[in-house]
């Protein structure tokens, strides 16, 4: 039973697609500080983690690698929180 909502990356793409505008957090991953994690603010007090198929929040241990996935999900600006 899932208690909450992760949208797939398939999701995300065609939301943005659609004109739905993500306000994009790149923040460092709190149990690992040399990676980093994505929260995604959709408005009105909703946001989620950038998730992988077994919906465990993603992370990444490279920046850059990081920034060309989220220009693959058509995400064309994020903040980045050091």
């Amino acid at each position: 039973m899932k208690l909450y909502f992760h949208p797939t990356r398939e999701d995300i793409k065609s939301k943005q697609a659609q004109g739905v505008l993500f306000d994009t957090h790149i923040i460092v991953n709190p149990s690992n500080t040399r990676e980093w994690i994505v929260l995604l603010k959709k408005g009105a007090g909703t946001s989620f983690f950038l998730v992988d198929d077994q919906e465990q929040v993603e992370s990444f241990a490279d920046l850059n690698g990081l920034i060309e996935e989220l220009r693959l999900l058509g995400i064309k600006g994020a903040e980045i929180h050091l």
